[in-house]
This record gives structure tokens, sequence and C-alpha cells, in this order.
């Protein structure tokens, strides 16, 4: 096989396994919102670009090479899925870095931001003091959102994919206990059994598997 049949035949199973990998594990890795994701595609187009001109890497062994990156792709996926705190590790969470017109040290340092980056980030929003703001957040995927004063706080969900979002409990002064009995009253014992879970307007929302 020639050189140039060779990286064409690559070149085509890289293609394959690309499309196969995002529909495999889902279409967020169109649109990254968290590291991990953003890894994801960076890894696999490493993986076929290093492979397709390295004549000493054959076709199988190119394709275990993919299907071991799936293997472990879709691992990483399903164990996200179900432990929240190895999601929160994994890709991070949500940080509240401004609150009621006060900065949150702690939380500038946890994301990785100097107070020039704060100010930055106010100024691109037309804002040009910590005072004004009511609450600033750092999405997982490194997003800001601002609220000013006036502007109706973000609503985060409580429950996600059968998982408890403990800190969401603490953001709106609920307690666990209070949780599972609304839960009950509805009919819900367990968190496994709500796919989403929202706090809006000081009513529960629940939606089930």
């Amino acid at each position: 096989m020639n050189d140039f049949v060779l990286v064409s035949v690559k070149l085509l199973i890289g293609f394959l396994a690309l499309i196969a990998i995002i529909n495999l594990s889902g279409k967020g890795n169109l649109s990254p919102t968290s590291a991990s994701d953003q890894i994801q595609n960076y890894v696999l187009g490493g993986i076929i670009g290093g492979v397709i001109y390295n004549r000493n890497i054959r076709i199988l062994e190119y394709l275990m090479i993919l299907f071991i990156w799936l293997a472990l792709v879709l691992c990483f996926k399903w164990i996200k899925t179900h432990n929240v705190r190895a999601k929160q590790i994994l890709d991070g969470k949500a940080l509240i870095i401004i609150n009621d017109g006060k900065i949150n040290i702690e939380n500038c340092k946890k994301a990785g931001l100097s107070a020039h980056d704060v100010a930055f980030r106010l100024r691109t929003n037309n804002i040009y003091s910590v005072t004004k703001v009511k609450r600033a957040i750092v999405e997982q995927n490194g997003q800001f959102i601002i609220i000013t004063y006036g502007e109706e706080n973000p609503k985060f969900p409580l429950i996600t994919d059968g998982q408890l979002q403990g800190d969401i409990l603490g953001i709106i002064g609920k307690t666990e206990e209070w949780l599972l009995e609304e839960m009950k009253k509805r009919g819900f014992n367990q968190y496994s059994e709500i796919f989403l879970g929202e706090y809006v307007n000081g009513t529960l929302v629940f939606v089930s598997y």
C-alpha cells in the first residue's frame, strides 16, 4: 500500500471515528461546556493528526488506539453522570465571585482570576464598579454571568441526572431534609427517580425519568 493510499485510508477512518465518538458520547462535544469535553476534542484531534502521517503505525493499531480512546470517553461520561463529586472534580463547578457588590476572593483564586481579570470582565459588560453587581458567577466553561441590581437571579437546578446539587441548597437557604420531605409529597423517594429538579419562584418543579 503506497503512502498516499495509506494516508487516505487513515484519514477516512479518523473522519468516521470522529462522527462515531461524537454520536456515542453526546452532541455536547460539538460545543464543549467543560474542560473535559474540550480535552476530549483536543486529544482525538491529536491522535488522528499524529497517526495519519506516521507510516510505522498500521491500520489495526490505529483502530485499537481509537477504540481505547472511545472506551475512556464513555467511561468518564458515565462517571460524571452518576457521581456529582467526580463531575465537579473533572469539570469544575460554577463559582460566585461577586455577591451583593462584594468580591469573594477565595472563589476568584479557585477560578484563577486576578483583580485585573474581574475588572476587565465587568468593563466588557459596561459595568465600572463591583458595587453595581448583585451577583457575578463563573460557569464551569469559564463564561461570566453578571446580574446587576433589579435583574432576576439565575436559576440553578437542585437535582440533575438523579444527583443532588448540595451547594445549591445553601444558596436558596434550604436543607436536604426539607427537599426530601417535599419530594415525598410528590411521590419521589430517591434522587435517582428525578431527571431534573428545579426551584423556581419558591416552587419545586420535578421532571422524572
